[in-house]
């Protein structure tokens, strides 16, 4: 097995010709996303190949951060076929001696693994996911329905009948200034334990990913926005990439009428399927409060994925930054208790 580097034109030809979704973050306009905030910059494409044949694709962005660099590649290789054990191993194998040979500053590679190897380790940080839920979104609103868990078909018709908001796409409006919608990502995040990215990165992949790739839906209450979603579309499938509501929308039922409003419109646009990106699993047992929302949408539509891991290229500077990380969680807890 074989790894070799590509121009974009090049590698823009080779994820054309397959016939599996590519990931918004492997198309080289995320590439440019990217660029735009501190720390990080494109690094490159690259292909794996096995003879005359295209395994699997590959587009990284490097990452600086506390004076070392590693390589990222969201949701990637692209297998256009699904790989076996033997096969992931030996493009890790393949990959690791790549990137030494062209660039001796990488430390580690963060890439989505689905098997468990002898190569890969878990993240050393970011919270990685194995499980998510998708859409099938054909057929119209009663066959959206129809596939939904019998929870899921009650809550939405409800919804339907009572929340007085009204839904839009308003990705116009989000790209002249993304200020109101960030201000309740940042109540949500008050409310859920987490701080958001910089207002600029929301801002940034509007603009950058355009409407093409990029869409706001949002909820507004007498005119007052209450709840949105940024929706990233690359193909026929969509992905709900953020979403915030303020406090209070429970009673309105307005998750709910978002949700549904969202599969009627990425369908408008083409879509097939609407990834709700990620749920708890044995294997990101964190993240096991978005189930009960977000799984009954969808009765079948529950599927395992490659997560991300990271396959050392430094292994003793790795091996440096696990043990570090260890010490910082247990002074940590030294200071909790």
């Amino acid at each position: 097995m074989q790894v070799h580097e590509l121009s974009r034109k090049e590698y823009e030809l080779g994820i054309a010709g397959l016939d599996v979704p590519v990931p918004i973050e492997q198309l080289p306009v995320w590439q440019e996303l990217e660029a735009t905030i501190p720390g990080r910059s494109p690094w490159g494409y690259a292909v794996v190949s096995e003879g005359d044949e295209a395994l699997a694709f590959v587009s990284f962005v490097q990452y600086e951060t506390h004076g070392y660099r590693y390589l990222r590649a969201h949701h990637a290789p692209v297998w256009a076929s699904e790989p076996t054990a033997e096969q992931e191993a030996k493009a890790m194998e393949a990959l690791v001696s790549f990137v030494r040979g062209r660039d001796k500053r990488q430390v580690f590679m963060r890439l989505a693994v689905k098997h468990e190897l002898s190569a890969t380790r878990p993240c050393l940080s970011t919270l990685p996911y194995d499980t998510t839920v998708i859409i099938d979104v054909t057929g119209g609103d009663d066959a959206i329905l129809s596939r939904m868990k019998p929870r899921g078909r009650r809550d939405v018709r409800k919804a339907l009948r009572e929340c007085p908001c009204e839904m839009a796409d308003e990705t116009e409006r989000a790209a002249a200034s993304f200020e109101e919608y960030y201000t309740i990502m940042c109540e949500t995040g008050a409310r859920d334990g987490f701080t958001p990215a910089p207002m600029s990165d929301f801002q940034s992949m509007v603009s950058i990913l355009g409407p093409e790739h990029c869409r706001v839906y949002a909820a507004r209450n007498e005119g007052v926005l209450v709840a949105w979603s940024l929706v990233t579309i690359s193909g026929t499938r969509a992905t709900r990439y953020y979403a915030a509501t303020a406090q209070g929308t429970g009673r309105l039922r307005v998750a709910d009428a978002l949700m549904f409003f969202e599969c009627q419109h990425v369908a408008e646009l083409g879509c097939t399927e609407y990834d709700l990106m990620g749920i708890g699993s044995e294997f990101a047992p964190e993240t096991m409060n978005l189930n009960e929302f977000k799984t009954k949408f969808a009765k079948e539509g529950v599927v395992t994925i490659a997560p991300d891991r990271d396959v050392p290229i430094k292994g003793a500077f790795y091996g440096a930054l696990v043990k570090a990380k260890s010490l910082r969680s247990r002074l940590r807890s030294r200071k909790e208790d």
